[in-house]
């Protein structure tokens, strides 16, 4: 297989940890990972900054916001940190919690440590894919479906998951938080969100039956058997994880599921218009049938992942025009927002996903 394991590089100057705060703090509160030797980054990912800590025997990952981030709900490493410890011993595919600290003086913001998961990460970018068969992309994504599946079908009560959300009024919560969010991050007039948000909040559905939701479910967020690609091992980026309407999450990765005569802004975000992957409208298909859930309004969930998109894109790109970021990746987000709202209204306007 030529497709390499992800794998961390030089860390950014401005964000990489001061090495000897991080290792007085751990001798003390968790002496077993041992004396952290270097420290790298995975440049991959718009939201939470991820380290690889580099010990003599072992890799470990510590997780912390982004510079300037004032966005609690979606930067709470300790609530993270708490759906890692709940999720573990109900469902394999996470990586072991190891440590959480909030105390802002060792490396400048709250952060957590946790197990890294070997594997590979199927990221959009970066990486030539045609070693990959449709035939293997076509199994793969009908995993990724019966896996969110599978996610959706975790016990609430018995795992204790069911005090991670508010399953109560969940769809209105998230579309009026989210409008909030984008308001108070605009930096741009933008007309195509502006119609996006009058047309969700004159069509919001009702709550379905409460699961609990990744809410950030892709390709580059699973963790994939080297030896098998088929298989998937791990599922990272529980940040934004709760209890609600599921089919919130299937319309999240929906509005990730980009196909072959996208935008190819938005195809350059994921490899789902590869040959091979499931439609959208096969994922919804497949979805329905192994969860036996009726996805007849499929369309306000799958407008309102766009949306979501646009925003947490928006939320990036108002932090890099403020100056709190120099990541050159951000400056582009503008182009996506406006991709993303568009195919939004795309999508209303032809009653089709």
């Amino acid at each position: 297989m030529s497709i390499p394991s992800d794998r961390p590089g030089k860390a950014r100057e401005n964000e990489v940890p001061d090495v000897l705060k991080l290792n007085n703090y751990l001798k003390d509160s968790a002496p077993a990972l041992g004396q952290i030797q270097s420290i790298e980054q995975f440049p991959s990912g718009y939201s939470n900054l991820t380290f690889c800590l580099h010990s003599q025997d072992k890799d470990w990952i510590l997780r912390r916001p982004p510079i300037g981030a004032n966005i609690k709900s979606a930067h709470d490493m300790g609530r993270e940190f708490t759906v890692l410890s709940k999720l573990k011993p109900v469902y394999s595919k996470v990586p072991t919690p190891v440590l959480y600290c909030e105390d802002v003086s060792i490396i400048g913001a709250p952060f957590y440590i946790m197990e890294r998961l070997q594997g590979i990460i199927l990221r959009a970018s970066g990486v030539p894919y045609d070693s990959i068969t449709p035939g293997t992309f076509r199994i793969l994504s009908e995993v990724l479906v019966d896996n969110l599946v599978e996610i959706h079908s975790l016990d609430l009560i018995q795992s204790g998951l069911y005090t991670l959300g508010k399953p109560e009024g969940y769809v209105q919560r998230q579309v009026d938080g989210w409008i909030k969010r984008y308001k108070d991050a605009e930096t741009d007039t933008l007309q195509e969100m502006n119609r996006l948000i009058e047309w969700l909040t004159s069509h919001l559905c009702e709550n379905k039956t409460p699961s609990f939701l990744h809410n950030d479910y892709k390709y580059d967020n699973v963790i994939l058997n080297p030896d098998d690609l088929t298989e998937i091992v791990g599922v990272l980026d529980w940040e934004m994880a709760t209890v609600g309407d599921p089919l919130m999450d299937l319309g999240a990765s929906l509005a990730y599921w980009s196909e072959a005569g996208d935008n190819p802004v938005l195809i350059s975000f994921n490899l789902t218009s590869l040959p091979g992957n499931l439609s959208r409208q096969e994922v919804i298909n497949r979805y329905a049938e192994k969860s036996k859930r009726d996805v007849s309004n499929i369309l306000f969930y799958y407008v309102f992942g766009l949306f979501k998109n646009a925003v947490i894109a928006q939320q990036i790109y108002a932090r890099w025009k403020k100056g709190y970021t120099r990541d050159e990746r951000f400056e582009g987000l503008l182009n996506v927002i406006k991709a993303l709202s568009q195919k939004g209204i795309d999508s209303i306007t032809r009653n089709t996903i």
